[in-house]
């Protein structure tokens, strides 16, 4: 059973919903949103990478940073390019990325939740990156940046949900610059806000797609709001943070691959009767991508292999230990190519599906890196069969795509 409840979310007025609409905040560095947002006060980037508006090398985790996007984030609401609701909604929203779309429940879930593992995590988070998301929190009083949810799919939600938008004139309908459609329609419809509050009621898990720092970082801000409220109660906004929930269905996981800049003292032929030893090499060939789980594109000396991996070289009842990526870690990564803690070898490198394969024969062709490994996509049954025996993906496992836009909705802890 999970708590799935409308809020009076802060948004943009219509006329401004595609200039203020942003990257989340980690997927630019400080000079790219600095680039990004020349010229566009109405950018979201002024509150989730607040930096840009300082000059260039103040440091990130500053006050003055925190305090920043404070002043951006409320000087948005007091010139009127973000007003509130007066009555708590949900909201839908679609996103297309060419032939693929996606129709999420805006809402805000329960950090109690949160914490009993009701909704559940499949990576580690650090220290460092959730203190910065706290105090983000905190000083804005706001959940600034949705978390990426998902659940079991429901067929009844999915009707519901497909019934409203095909009957409802969506509030915001826009195409950014990078190609992706945004999408939101606001439901205010106090029937069908209760049917999706009680039907999440029997719904036992969540689970986090992405966002795992925000989500930790809500929960801490719940605890420390709590600590600090003389009259608290489970109705305050600060126990339930922003998210996007999916069905499990209709998400899109990218490869996330791998460049490693050598072969650990190996020629080329000693590489290759290694690796040998624990794959199958199936030969060359011009398309790299793997069409089986277990299967790998591999980028030497020019030329793209196809290897599969034996049979008895890893066990496959274990969530974590058959994943294709935790595969190549343990036969090949680590034994041929040396690198033991892929979260800190400088030996390897990753790259998102995004990029293509291109984006890994560049590296390689250039002489910058000695081989590349294109890996069969995730599952989103593999996370959650993670998430449910309470283990973590090895580093760099999944790349979602599209990623959501910040400042459509944000979520006010008061």
């Amino acid at each position: 059973m999970v708590m799935v409840r409308p809020f009076k979310g802060v948004r943009p007025a219509k006329e401004t919903a595609e200039s203020v609409a942003s990257f989340p905040y980690d997927v630019l560095n400080s000079d790219e949103a600095r680039e990004v947002a020349e010229g566009n006060p109405n950018s979201f980037l002024h509150v989730v990478k607040p930096e840009i508006d300082l000059p260039k090398g103040t440091d990130v985790y500053s006050e003055e940073v925190y305090q920043m996007a404070k002043t951006n984030f409320y000087g948005m609401i007091e010139k009127g390019v973000l007003f509130q609701e007066d009555r708590p909604c949900m909201y839908v929203y679609k996103q297309k990325m060419g032939d693929h779309e996606q129709y999420g429940l805006v809402a805000c879930t329960s950090a109690d939740d949160y914490n009993e593992n009701k909704i559940k995590k499949h990576e580690y988070t650090r220290k460092k990156k959730e203190d910065d998301r706290t105090k983000h929190v905190i000083t804005l009083n706001a959940n600034a940046g949705p978390v990426f949810l998902t659940y079991r799919d429901d067929s009844d939600i999915d009707t519901w949900i497909a019934n409203f938008v095909k009957d409802t004139t969506p509030e915001y309908d826009f195409t950014k610059e990078d190609g992706i459609g945004h999408t939101v329609w606001v439901i205010n419809d106090a029937d069908l806000i209760d049917k999706l509050h009680t039907k999440f009621e029997g719904i036992e898990y969540l689970y986090v797609a992405d966002g795992h720092h925000r989500s930790a970082s809500a929960a801490r801000a719940k605890a420390e709001k709590m600590s600090q409220c003389n009259d608290h109660n489970d109705e305050k906004e600060y126990n339930y943070f922003l998210s996007v929930i999916f069905p499990a269905k209709q998400l899109y996981i990218m490869d996330y691959n791998r460049v490693v800049f050598s072969l650990n003292g190996n020629t080329k032929e000693e590489f290759l009767a290694k690796v040998a030893d624990k794959f199958e090499i199936l030969g060359e060939n011009t398309d790299p991508s793997p069409k089986n789980m277990k299967e790998y594109g591999m980028y030497l000396e020019g030329t793209w292999y196809q290897i599969k991996a034996k049979d008895g070289s890893f066990p496959a009842t274990d969530p974590v230990a058959s994943l294709d990526c935790d595969i190549l870690q343990q036969n090949l990564l680590n034994p041929i190519l040396g690198i033991g803690d892929p979260r800190v070898d400088e030996n390897i490198d990753f790259v998102g599906g995004i990029r293509g394969s291109e984006g890994l024969t560049k590296r390689v062709d250039s002489g910058e890196c000695a081989v590349a490994f294109k890996l069969h996509p995730v599952s989103i049954e593999q996370l959650m069969n993670v998430a449910d025996a309470d283990q973590v993906m090895p580093p760099k496992s999944t790349w979602f795509e599209p990623k959501l836009r910040s400042g459509l909705i944000t979520h006010l802890l008061d």
